[in-house]
């Protein structure tokens, strides 16, 4: 959860790598370095942050007693069920 949360707050960052790599091709490896960089501290800054763990964690605690009531993981659970069998 840490890690997708800090994805979508680096977004900029992680664009900006996907379009590095995506005009260099194989040689993103050594031309990319700035964009790759910058993307690991921003991800570095969000994993260290107490109050983003603790979100997460709140957010990982709540969705596993709804699934400790219901049987139904959170992934599944917005399909929905059919009416007619």
């Amino acid at each position: 959860m840490v890690r997708e949360k800090a994805k979508e707050l680096c977004a900029e960052k992680v664009t900006a790598f996907n379009h590095c790599c995506k005009e260099t091709g194989f040689l993103m490896v050594f031309k990319c370095r700035d964009q790759n960089a910058a993307l690991k501290e921003c991800l570095t800054v969000h994993y260290r942050d107490s109050a983003l763990f603790e979100e997460c964690k709140q957010e990982y605690i709540k969705e596993k007693l709804e699934y400790q009531r219901t049987g139904v993981a959170a992934k599944n659970r917005s399909q929905k069920l059919p009416t007619s069998m």
